[in-house]
């Protein structure tokens, strides 16, 4: 029960407050610090899906399936199906609690050869957590929980182009309307919005029975910034994020497809500024800018320059293996830098499809030991409507 109320407390102070170090000397850092960027509502970042969890959280140029609405929603104008359907769930933070999870289901409509609406919901349960008061009396039991609901309308420029804008609404509901040092709280709310595109063509190699290049590139989580109390003028940013990176596909011969695919990212919020015992900024930039402003600021205002930039970009990389379209093996691996969070994991992942149905399985593996995510599984059901109505 403590951890449980130390994690929705942890929680609350990350989406609720601006994080910042109070440094003496900043010039002694040279970059040895822990200089995370924070935002509110970080569970949009989660990889929803078995698939894309199992190559390192990879997928935003990999092959078009249902749950293209995390990754890039341009491949949906490329999918071959003209409707399906998935449901992915994932216990998460095992090794912490258990009844923390994430479900996402997604959904997609092909109009016609060139155009396509999809739409999905996530939602992110925090699991239940008593609430007391300084006396250590109850006052509440709750189940602090977010969810999204997202939408998007994607279509083909050309033979190998598409493109595709998304809207989405975030709630997020972490105290119960408790009143936190005195303010009253409540659930935090936004919009946002996505623009991808996506590109895909046919290779001609020779030594392969065919061969195919593609890449994405996607900025997600463009909206309003979040608050989670009336009695304050400071909102935090939502995780506005920029993704994009090739896909190479071969066929070996008829039975046996290969893919490599990989993803960079980079947050575009502003990196907090380092500040002295008075709270003035001595290094870095004021964080308190609009959106936009924001946006174009995190690509300069990193406080260590240039080296702390480009520590801000994380990797995902991974490889899938079908044989004869049914079965797949998947691995990755995740990379962020150990002074912007320090995530760095393996994934592996299996799948099936059969006819109507596919199932997809992830497991992820921490470089050290005792760490949170340490066997986290995801688990993803897709269901292919054309290929029920053709039987």
């Amino acid at each position: 029960m403590r951890r449980k109320v130390t994690i929705a407390l942890t929680l609350l102070l990350l989406t609720s407050v601006s994080l910042w170090a109070q440094i003496h000397n900043p010039g002694e850092l040279g970059g040895n610090i822990n200089n995370t960027i924070t935002t509110a509502v970080p569970f949009l970042l989660i990889a929803p899906d078995a698939r894309g969890g199992s190559m390192g959280d990879a997928g935003v140029s990999a092959t078009p399936d249902a749950n293209s609405m995390h990754y890039n929603p341009a491949k949906y104008a490329f999918i071959e199906s003209k409707v399906g359907f998935s449901a992915a769930y994932s216990p998460w933070l095992r090794a912490l609690v258990n009844d923390i999870n994430l479900a996402y289901v997604a959904g997609y409509y092909k109009l016609d050869d060139m155009q396509a609406v999809a739409a999905s919901l996530r939602f992110f349960s925090l699991g239940d957590i008593t609430f007391t008061d300084y006396a250590g009396y109850t006052i509440g039991n709750f189940r602090p929980n977010e969810f999204a609901i997202d939408g998007t309308y994607s279509r083909k420029f050309s033979e190998t182009w598409s493109g595709a804008v998304a809207g989405r609404f975030i709630y997020s509901d972490l105290t119960l309307g408790q009143f936190v040092s005195g303010v009253e709280t409540k659930a935090g709310t936004s919009a946002a919005a996505d623009i991808a595109v996506y590109h895909q063509r046919e290779l001609n190699w020779r030594n392969f029975e065919y061969a195919e290049f593609s890449f994405g590139a996607m900025i997600s989580n463009i909206g309003t910034k979040i608050s989670y109390s009336d009695a304050t003028t400071e909102k935090d940013f939502i995780p506005t994020n920029l993704r994009f990176g090739p896909r190479l596909t071969m066929d070996l011969d008829n039975y046996n497809r290969l893919s490599f695919t990989l993803d960079i990212n980079k947050l575009l919020v502003p990196t907090p500024p380092y500040y002295d015992s008075l709270g003035k900024i001595v290094k870095g930039m004021d964080t308190d800018v609009s959106v936009v402003e924001g946006m174009i600021q995190s690509w300069y205002d990193a406080p260590d320059g240039f080296e702390e930039e480009m520590r801000e970009f994380y990797f995902s990389t991974g490889v899938e293996y079908w044989y004869n379209k049914v079965f797949a093996i998947r691995g990755g691996f995740f990379y962020e830098d150990k002074y912007k969070g320090n995530r760095k994991y393996f994934t592996l992942g299996a799948g099936l499809k059969y006819n109507v149905f596919g199932l997809d399985f992830s497991y992820l593996i921490p470089l050290e030991q005792q760490n949170p995510m340490e066997n986290t599984l995801r688990f993803t059901l897709l269901f292919d409507f054309d290929a029920f109505s053709n039987q």
